[in-house]
């Protein structure tokens, strides 16, 4: 095969033509991505200013088409900031009319965007709505949390929230459903002393219904724990014959992991174990398998030596 053979001045040459075709075409691309262009883009809507005694129902869906006047560059950027895509629907005049014309809020909206590119248009123009009853009840605040605590540390007692409840409004057959409002997620990592925080409520699903307030004080105690180790009497259970049953041993050792400031505090009354005779009367067990069946709301059940006992019985 023939191997084409260039000059040094062929080569430089050739290389100076290239240079300039790629900045030829690079002045071309910078030079239509200036010019400006109207171009589509799907858009959320997202309301405010809604009516507080009319309940309210969005017939159309919650994405509307835009055109948008911007630079290349802008259309460029636009595919690229999808969080950016939102708009703020002003409903203010749905307290004395069904619909609201979103063309005629467009100075506003253009005044809210994040990016700056103008819209100019909207599709559909209108949104109408449908209205129900409205209705409004207090519910609990669920805390949503994910906390990792350093190690022997943990939550000693129940967070308190405040305000523990929180009124909702909105359609009564949306609001008849609910039974409880999350909190954002509370999430921490080495925790070893009390949290106190402010924490934001969970968006609303819908635009149509309300929270109040918006945020609740969450407090957490943390406190150190460690194990104790109690031998607690074992109390036999359905001997309904009052058969002779020596149970062996007839004491366990329970250990269990509580708070520092409890461990004084605890001792074998607060407790409760248990076997079950009616287990070798029914089903035939040689031996019964002891449970805890009460124990102290800030302790935590560790072991059970021996978790089964032997038995006899005399008839």
């Amino acid at each position: 095969m023939a191997i084409l053979k260039l000059s040094a001045t062929e080569r430089r040459r050739i290389s100076a033509f290239l240079t300039c075709l790629v900045l030829a075409l690079g002045a071309w691309v910078i030079a239509v991505l200036s010019n400006s262009y109207n171009y589509s883009v799907k858009e959320i809507i997202t309301f405010k200013n809604g009516p507080q005694k009319r309940a309210f129902h969005s017939l159309q869906s919650d994405t509307v088409s835009v055109t948008v006047k911007g630079t290349g560059w802008q259309m460029v950027l636009s595919k690229m900031q999808e969080e950016n895509h939102r708009i703020k629907v002003d409903l203010s005049k749905l307290d004395s009319q069904d619909y609201v014309v979103l063309n005629t809020q467009l100075a506003v909206i253009n005044s809210e965007k994040v990016v700056n590119n103008q819209i100019t248009a909207i599709n559909p123009d209108t949104l109408y709505f449908d209205f129900t009853n409205r209705s409004v009840r207090r519910v609990p605040v669920r805390l949503v949390r994910n906390i990792r605590y350093t190690q022997q540390f943990t939550q000693s007692g129940n967070a308190i929230i405040k305000p523990s409840y929180v009124t909702i409004s909105g359609p009564s057959a949306s609001i008849d459903k609910i039974d409880f409002w999350r909190t954002d997620s509370l999430t921490l990592k080495n925790v070893n002393e009390d949290v106190t925080t402010q924490l934001n409520l969970e968006a609303s699903p819908e635009g149509n219904i309300t929270v109040y307030p918006k945020t609740v004080q969450v407090t957490l105690p943390i406190e150190e724990f460690t194990e104790k180790t109690l031998e607690l009497p074992i109390k036999l259970m359905g001997n309904i014959d009052y058969f002779n049953v020596r149970l062996f041993p007839q004491k366990v050792k329970v250990t269990i992991t509580t708070a520092l400031s409890r461990y004084n505090d605890i001792d074998e009354e607060l407790f409760e174990v248990q076997a079950d005779l009616n287990l070798w009367r029914t089903y035939g067990f040689n031996t019964l398998p002891v449970k805890v069946l009460r124990i102290p709301a800030y302790c935590k059940l560790v072991s059970v030596e021996p978790s089964n006992v032997d038995f006899i019985v005399k008839k």
